[in-house]
């Protein structure tokens, strides 16, 4: 019983550091209605309060342009639907342009 029990916590601890790595994902969505100079903060700050979400780039081509928000996230918390309607439900309607496995 010991020996089996001693087997099963060696797998896991093996195999939990694997399943971490594979948890994590980046996406890139084209955020909508961002062309002002304080939109772009607001949208970051909006994906960065979603739960999962490690870290947020958001780049702006010139004051007049959507904004593309570039999010590394764990998928095992968050999807990108979750992130899109952050964005939506604070008026700045998102679409998935690219999406990565980061593992």
């Amino acid at each position: 019983m010991i020996r089996n029990t001693a087997t099963v916590l060696t797998l896991a601890l093996l195999i939990a550091p694997m399943a971490a790595q594979a948890a994590e994902s980046t996406a890139v969505l084209k955020v909508h209605h961002a062309g002002c100079v304080l939109c772009g903060p607001i949208v970051k700050s909006t994906l960065e309060h979603v739960k999962g979400v490690k870290a947020v780039q958001v780049t702006q081509a010139d004051g007049m342009a959507d904004v593309a928000a570039t999010v590394t996230f764990d998928n095992t918390q968050t999807t990108t639907e979750a992130l899109i309607k952050a964005t939506t439900d604070h008026g700045y309607p998102a679409e998935l342009t690219k999406t990565a496995s980061n593992s």
